[in-house]
């Protein structure tokens, strides 16, 4: 099942993409597609739903944040060998975990802004989970139990103000930062989430082309590790780290985002984006 909310920023209503790509209101069904509605009994009875009962879409749309209020938007840093060594850091012995702001949550095909006095814009294809039950110590073995499902993330950073200091957040966490969707993949749907291709494209140039199953630390032990530091709540977004190709370290020399570029990104069976960079407004 592919869960999405569509409309205009601040009123969008939940949705869901029946087999065929089509996109079907499920407002009458639930309020919102958010914690409560990413229970596993919830998610059940969606999945009970003919989605040809429902109403389409009609018209053009904007594909909003697949999932709304979420408490906590965690990321994983330096997740892949490679892009680690292209970045100049050590392979980390355990899960770096920083937080973006929630503020910085997008929709995934909303623009990308440039932060004022920015210099070095960068892009992040990852792998987003998303929550479905709360977690606290949460057992490796028992980690997938409380994923809702996945879906694409771009990490959108600013290199500059991430390497002022030892603290990422000021570069990780600004206005339109965190473009997600365009739907939650509910796990059935994606029986490993270790094997799934990812890319991202600038302005029709690959820049990164990699696979999640060449993480330092999985899905599974990201969710646990996680869980000892701060319970994971129904809605919260883990983004799982990227493959090497960002422009930080393009050589010879690095390449950043300016406005009027186009950044492409998807990851198989779960969709993809596409932001235009934009000046600050």
């Amino acid at each position: 099942m592919k869960l999405c909310r569509v409309g205009p920023p601040g009123q969008e209503k939940p949705a869901l993409v029946d087999g065929k790509g089509h996109v079907r209101d499920l407002s009458s069904i639930l309020p919102d597609i958010d914690g409560a509605a990413l229970s596993p009994a919830r998610l059940a009875e969606l999945a009970r739903i003919a989605p040809e009962s429902l109403p389409l879409v009609q018209g053009e749309f904007r594909y909003g944040v697949p999932v709304a209020g979420s408490s906590k938007f965690i990321c994983i840093g330096l997740n892949y060998s490679e892009h680690a060594a292209e970045s100049n850091l050590p392979i980390p012995s355990e899960p770096i975990i920083f937080l973006k702001a929630p503020s910085a949550i997008c929709g995934p095909n909303d623009d990308t802004i440039v932060p004022l006095n920015s210099t070095k814009l960068d892009w992040e294809v990852e792998l987003g989970v998303v929550i479905g039950s709360a977690g606290r110590n949460v057992p490796e073995e028992r980690a997938l139990d409380i994923v809702a499902g996945y879906c694409v993330v771009n990490d959108v950073s600013e290199r500059a103000f991430q390497m002022q200091s030892s603290q990422w957040d000021k570069g990780k966490g600004c206005d339109s930062f965190g473009p997600t969707g365009p739907w939650i993949v509910t796990p059935d749907e994606v029986p490993d989430p270790q094997a799934l291709g990812m890319w991202l494209s600038v302005n029709g140039t690959r820049m990164q082309d990699g696979s999640t199953r060449t993480m330092i630390f999985g899905v599974k032990p990201i969710i646990s590790y996680v869980s000892r530091y701060m319970t994971l709540m129904p809605g919260d977004i883990i983004a799982t780290g990227t493959p090497s190709g960002v422009g930080m370290g393009k050589k010879p020399e690095p390449v950043w985002l300016k406005p009027g570029d186009v950044v492409e990104l998807g990851i198989e069976g779960l969709g993809t984006q596409r932001q235009t960079v934009v000046p600050y407004r």
